[in-house]
């Protein structure tokens, strides 16, 4: 194997499925549990799903028969629950925004698989993007092969799992994801990203190689303004805020926040243009670091709608709730900029591994 993958490397195969027009909707089922005995059916699901929906929503939803109680419709906001009853919503099928669905594979092997994931597409589902992802392809991808087999021979094949990809990319972040395929290559690359990133050194030059983090992460960025220096190192933790349209809230520079370290070298500065194209490599995995990393300095990643100098996001009141819904009750497209958009220029290009099975590296 080939452990060091860039985007460079030779196209083996390119597939992807056109994204039908609208996806399938969602399931969610919840029991009532003795907790919420004798609590109505709007008070529970305002209470215990209340980041998908406002109330107006949820009674929005359960007028419009989307939630069953025992498999019975049930339109009544205000009935009366009982523990052990199983409640079903059914979210109706949308159309999600415009995603790329074709998947370059750089390097594939019985263990992994490592893709080329195209700018506009994200990995998993969230938010209003439940269809459009890398998983559904991967998903669709391996149900094909099985169907194949299952044509061929008259059996299922080994009707392994589908691929799942062991760390995310932004969703407007394109290049190199790294997928597993069997069980024992997913928990070992977890446990390498789980360690954070760093050089991958030559096993026989490293004193206790029993130590060394066995994964490095290099990305190439396009940074607004003109950085002076030739490499910067980066130690700015990054912690959470709340924001309108993020559930869990928002990932910012904040010094109460997690270590991260960015180590930033300038590969070419565009004066007139006033950008610098840098490689970063990061030490840590935290979400969005490079870009919060690089606005926090002042040189934000150009084109980003969210984060701005002092890696902040680009919008005031922040603490306000945008409580507008959609037809079937759920949050409208957030108004503010958030993580998922597009127009910022970040790209995976370089990933080094220990092999999760042969433990190689090249």
């Amino acid at each position: 194997m080939s452990s060091a993958v860039e985007e460079e490397a030779p196209t083996l195969v390119t597939f992807g499925v056109a994204w039908p027009d609208l996806n399938d909707g969602l399931i969610y089922t919840d029991v009532v549990e003795p907790s919420n005995n004798a609590s109505t059916l709007i008070d529970l699901y305002s209470t215990k799903h209340k980041n998908s929906a406002p109330i107006q929503g949820w009674l929005q939803r359960i007028r419009n028969g989307q939630i069953r109680i025992d498999g019975q419709v049930e339109t009544n906001p205000n009935s009366i629950l009982r523990a052990g009853l199983e409640l079903v919503y059914h979210r109706l099928p949308w159309k999600e925004p415009d995603a790329p669905y074709l998947l370059e594979v750089l390097f594939e092997d019985d263990h992994l698989v490592a893709l080329n994931k195209p700018s506009g597409l994200q990995v998993l589902p969230g938010g209003l993007f439940q269809q459009r992802t890398v998983l559904t392809q991967l998903q669709w991808r391996r149900w094909k092969h099985n169907s194949s087999s299952l044509g061929v021979s008259g059996t299922s094949g080994s009707r392994e799992p589908h691929p799942v990809p062991v760390h995310r990319l932004g969703r407007g972040t394109s290049g190199i994801l790294l997928c597993a395929k069997t069980k024992l290559a997913k928990t070992r690359l977890a446990a390498y990203f789980a360690d954070g990133t760093s050089v991958v050194r030559e096993k026989n030059t490293d004193p206790e190689p029993g130590t060394v983090r066995k994964i490095s992460k290099i990305y190439r960025a396009l940074a607004t303004g003109i950085l002076d220096k030739d490499e910067v190192v980066i130690n700015q933790p990054i912690g959470m805020m709340r924001y309108p349209g993020v559930a869990k809230g928002l990932y910012i520079a904040s010094s109460a926040g997690k270590p991260a370290l960015s180590k930033v070298k300038v590969l070419e500065r565009d004066v007139q243009g006033n950008h610098t194209l840098v490689q970063v490599e990061i030490q840590s995995g935290r979400p969005h670091q490079i870009r919060i990393h690089l606005s926090f300095i002042g040189h934000p990643l150009l084109g980003d709608p969210l984060y701005v100098t002092g890696g902040l996001p680009n919008c005031v009141n922040s603490e306000s709730v945008d409580e507008s819904y959609a037809e079937d009750g759920g949050y409208q497209r957030p108004r503010k900029p958030v993580p998922g958009d597009c127009g910022y220029y970040l790209h995976a290009h370089q990933l080094v591994l220990y092999h999760p099975t042969t433990n190689e590296l090249s």
